[in-house]
């Protein structure tokens, strides 16, 4: 839920808006607002805690398969094969921003961490992160010297600023038009888009994000090995790091988002404080937003009850979510690609949220499983799985 706050945005406006609101969507006003509330609370940390999960449940199905006297190796690489092939699946017949077919990829790397101890989980994740900060600097310090005069003659100058454009700037009118145009369009023209932009972004992924990811795979598998992401530490250690997490990341977010402003957005300024600086101060978020949300939720509350099942669908919820927006807002569908606003925007996901969270439980009150975490654990294990009997009512 808490990813398709950012998601949203790539679904519904050419991809440069992301990550700079001057170059789409508004940035004035209300949107403005939106940009920046998502910037210091959101962006980057909703995945951040999609990866710690994705750690600790790696590591829940290693030790159940060892615990059944199965091979292990098998059941992992048998469910991150399957997960690979739905990313690409999704990757190219639905929408370009997938995550899955990373996540399947950095999985296949985080078994050989899987006997590590909670203390040398940590220590790798931050060497991991270190080596994250050093590839991310490397793009202010780029935007700098191109800036001053230092990246070459005039045409490797002008060709660096173009690139630099269309990742962390305004990139040029034409090219802002043309993905209006592409998304406005049919299905065949949308595709044939994706796969010529977008096609090896998995390769890709793996050096531009993938030490980060695998750090919070990592860190993952260290709060379910602790027992914080189980529930398991006491209140007063969940507010401890709350505090701590909240404490010290929020005022270098939102001294990142009073900088971006004073600025006017200029490249060098949105580079440093969205993609620079986050490296370091994303993780204490992340962790906060898990402390915060263990200690919100109340069992046998109505509402945890449906965040939990939706949850417990994660992966059909999370595909299910792109077959909706892409459809709203492709040409092949409902046609509204670039013609809401930033903050309007919202309204459809709390459409979407509102989905969610009315037919996650029903579903689980009938059924073992979501409709697709049940495809990928009947692929993973050969053969098909029991479906019937109703997951809340096993538990």
């Amino acid at each position: 839920m808490g990813i398709l706050l950012m998601n949203i945005v790539a679904f519904s406006m050419p991809m440069a808006a992301y990550i700079n609101p001057t170059a789409f969507g508004g940035a004035t006003g209300a949107d403005l607002a939106t940009y920046l509330v998502n910037y210091v609370l959101f962006d980057g940390k909703m995945r951040g805690l999609f990866s710690f999960l994705f750690g600790a449940s790696t590591l829940l199905v290693i030790e159940r398969a060892q615990s059944r006297g199965v091979s292990a190796a098998g059941v992992h690489y048998a469910r991150m094969f399957w997960l690979l092939l739905f990313g690409l699946a999704h990757l190219f017949l639905i929408w370009w921003g997938d995550i899955l077919a990373h996540y399947a990829i950095m999985g296949m790397i985080l078994w050989f961490f899987r006997n590590r101890s909670v203390g040398k989980l940590i220590l790798i994740g931050v060497l991991l992160l270190v080596l994250e900060f050093l590839l991310m600097a490397s793009m202010p310090m780029w935007i700098w010297a191109l800036q001053n005069g230092h990246a070459g003659d005039a045409a490797q100058t002008a060709k660096g600023m173009l690139a630099m454009q269309k990742t962390v700037g305004v990139p040029p009118a034409g090219i802002i038009d043309a993905s209006l145009a592409v998304h406005r369009g049919d299905y065949a023209a949308i595709v044939a888009d994706r796969i010529a932009r977008h096609g090896l972004a998995p390769i890709n992924m793996i050096f531009f994000v993938g030490p980060e990811t695998l750090a919070y795979m990592l860190f993952g598998m260290a709060g379910y090995r602790s027992g914080m992401l189980t529930g398991a530490w006491s209140r007063g250690r969940y507010v401890r790091w709350l505090l701590i997490g909240f404490g010290i990341s929020l005022p270098a977010y939102i001294a990142g988002a009073v900088y971006m402003v004073q600025s006017d957005f200029d490249m060098l300024a949105v580079a440093s404080a969205v993609m620079t600086m986050p490296v370091i101060f994303r993780p204490l978020m992340i962790l906060g937003w898990a402390c915060l949300i263990i200690l919100l939720m109340r069992e046998g509350g109505a509402l945890t009850a449906r965040i939990a099942a939706a949850g417990r669908m994660a992966f059909s919820n999370y595909l299910l979510t792109s077959i909706l927006c892409a459809t709203f807002f492709y040409g092949y569908g409902f046609g509204f690609f670039g013609y809401l606003s930033r903050f309007e925007i919202y309204a459809v996901v709390l459409v979407v949220w509102a989905l969610m969270l009315l037919w996650s439980k029903p579903w689980l009150e009938r059924f073992r499983y979501g409709p697709l975490e049940w495809l990928w654990r009947s692929l993973s294990r050969g053969r098909p799985q029991p479906l019937a009997g109703g997951a809340i009512a096993d538990a």
